[in-house]
């Protein structure tokens, strides 16, 4: 089968098209032919190195990369129960989605409803999720609070800002441009700040009177951190769940408290879907909102599988609108 596979961490260019021996399931495993698979951060930080010394999302080398995938299931692999042959699935938090195939631990598969489409379905997968346990979790948004989202026009951002806004909370969110600008606010955001033109402190604190928000959301890292630890309020929550502009490597315990005694964390996914019970009520929230009409779910592009190299570039260039896809042919 195709797949992209890398045999060492560095950028883009070690992705590799090529063929490779197609997977059979094992006990408790599926067999799905991949009609798409998501990019995500993720798959970044796994072709970088950067989860080298992850013990949650290992990254042995060589591998074929990708997290998050949706097609048919074609085989059942022993005591494999939940799903049947033929079953529309899509999942995440699995290795090796950048291939024609892959075999995934049953329990891990969720079953498509008839009237959405699999891009649709993949979008709710592993931003989806993130959006959810964040908001629903991390820190449980109640109507009155006031939430900060970085990357705002980003796949996870689009679904949080909306999340937020069904749960009552008020959203300050950060962009890059004013057409990005424009697409937050028909999602609902109440206060758009342009980083590139305004300290978004400043305008969090102007927004706010002063008070700081209850919790920011931060996928940007290194170049936001310490201003997202001073726009919180006392005792407020910074949940930090990306890097998009580097990993955050260091904290120091005492700038938690100059901040006003505020709370960091640093979540994985994985631990907020780590059962099926968990997993399937999260991706029943997601599906309900989007077939009721709750939920605008973004695509930005699909790209050939080959193209994977190109996803990763437009990604890590903040370029996308949404959601970025490889479709299988």
């Amino acid at each position: 089968m195709k797949a992209v596979r890398i045999s060492r961490f560095g950028g883009p260019e070690v992705l590799e098209y090529s063929d490779i021996a197609q997977p059979a399931p094992g006990p408790g495993e599926a067999l799905v032919r991949l009609d798409y698979s998501g990019v995500n951060y993720t798959e970044i930080y796994q072709r970088s190195g950067f989860y080298a010394r992850s013990h949650t999302y290992q990254t042995p080398l060589p591998m074929v990369i990708g997290s998050e995938g949706g097609g048919t299931v074609v085989e059942l692999g022993e005591g494999a129960t939940g799903v049947a042959v033929g079953d529309r699935v899509a999942y995440c938090i699995v290795r090796g989605s950048y291939a024609e195939y892959a075999a995934v631990p049953a329990w891990r598969l969720i079953r498509i409803p008839d009237a959405m489409p699999t891009p649709v379905a993949i979008t709710l997968m592993l931003q989806g999720l993130t959006a959810h346990y964040l908001s629903h979790s991390s820190h449980p948004l109640k109507p009155g609070d006031i939430c900060l989202v970085h990357a705002g026009a980003g796949g996870v951002g689009q679904l949080l800002i909306q999340l937020a806004k069904l749960r009552g909370g008020a959203v300050i969110t950060t962009v890059g441009s004013r057409d990005k600008a424009e697409l937050v606010k028909a999602l609902g955001a109440d206060h758009v700040v342009l980083y590139r033109e305004t300290d978004f402190r400043e305008a969090v604190m102007q927004a706010t009177g002063g008070h700081g928000v209850d919790v920011v959301y931060d996928a940007v890292g290194k170049d936001t951190i310490a201003k997202s630890l001073r726009s919180l309020r006392k005792r407020g929550l910074c949940v930090n769940y990306g890097g998009a502009s580097g990993l955050v490597q260091t904290i120091e315990p005492l700038e938690l408290a100059e901040a006003g005694s505020v709370f960091f964390t640093r979540p994985h996914l994985a631990d907020h879907v780590a059962t099926r019970e968990e997993l399937a009520g999260r991706a029943d929230d997601l599906f309900a909102a989007w077939g009721a009409g709750k939920l605008r779910v973004a695509i930005d592009r699909e790209l050939p599988l080959a193209q994977a190299a190109e996803a990763h570039r437009c990604l890590e260039s903040r370029g996308s609108r949404g959601k970025l896809l490889l479709k299988i042919a």
